[in-house]
């Protein structure tokens, strides 16, 4: 399973580790802790020496009840970072925002994977990652996130999820995406109860009925503490639990902040799952 970017493709026939790179300064887990640009590369090369072979580069919390920031300010954050990451790396780069002058001005500067939690629903961005030639990772959420946690409901939230996504992916192919371009993302977070992210993690292999590889973010979540009653620190083997278990379900790229012990549990996870197709 190749994954076309604008100049190269990424193979999923051995999944992936997404390494999470916030420049923000108020994300849940980690913000402050990269704002900086300099210690931001210092992240994201110690992230590509534990594995990761794809960075995510976010400018904006979503965070529940996290505040928006401008376009301009959304820019100066990532920019510098996306140029100087790619001067330093030949790792694939993604660009974590919902708005369309964000992935043009990302994409120009060297992003190859445009991650958006409003699946290109934002007017414009359809069109800038069919002209760029970036891939687009389409995630599913419901509501904003400054009120997505308040009481979301569902009827039965995996076929929501799984409606919601394929209308996406026909949109896409429809403003001239192609198929191989495009990844989907349940949103385990984002919109969502316990019971409901508990419900899509056990069916994940059921999210995509188009058949595009799935992404899935669970590191340090808040269903962590819910479940478990664990602090954000406190969390790591929970994730890799569920992370290894996504693998075994067919999930092609894993979104983490803790790489190296994510890669661990994504290599033995792929391993079993391959070895149990062939018995």
């Amino acid at each position: 399973m190749l994954l076309a970017l604008p100049t190269r493709t990424l193979d999923l026939s051995r999944p992936k580790v997404m390494g999470i790179l916030n420049v923000t300064p108020d994300s849940f887990s980690d913000g402050g802790h990269h704002f900086e640009l300099g210690a931001a590369i210092r992240h994201a090369m110690q992230m590509i020496d534990e594995g990761a072979e794809i960075i995510d580069i976010g400018g904006e919390s979503t965070r529940p009840g996290s505040a928006p920031v401008s376009v301009q300010q959304e820019i100066d954050r990532v920019i510098p970072v996306i140029e100087a990451l790619r001067a330093e790396s030949g790792v694939v780069i993604s660009i974590d925002t919902m708005k369309p002058a964000v992935m043009r001005a990302a994409c120009a500067a060297g992003a190859e994977i445009v991650n958006d939690v409003m699946a290109l629903q934002a007017p414009g961005a359809l069109d800038v990652v069919a002209q760029s030639g970036a891939a687009a990772c389409l995630m599913h959420m419901q509501g904003q996130p400054q009120t997505m946690q308040a009481n979301p409901q569902y009827k039965d939230v995996l076929a929501e999820v799984r409606e919601f996504l394929a209308e996406r992916v026909g949109c896409c192919r429809a403003a001239g995406v192609a198929p191989n371009r495009l990844l989907v993302d349940p949103g385990i977070g984002f919109g969502k109860s316990l019971e409901h992210n508990l419900q899509l993690l056990s069916h994940l292999d059921q999210v995509s009925e188009d058949g595009c590889p799935v992404l899935v973010g669970v590191s340090r979540k808040s269903m962590f503490g819910a479940l478990l009653e664990r602090a954000v620190d406190e969390r790591l083997p929970a994730g890799l639990a569920v992370a290894a278990l996504a693998i075994w379900q067919g999930a092609a790229i894993v979104r983490a902040h803790d790489v190296r012990a994510t890669v661990d549990a994504v290599r033995c996870a792929h391993a079993l799952h391959v070895r149990r197709a062939v018995a």
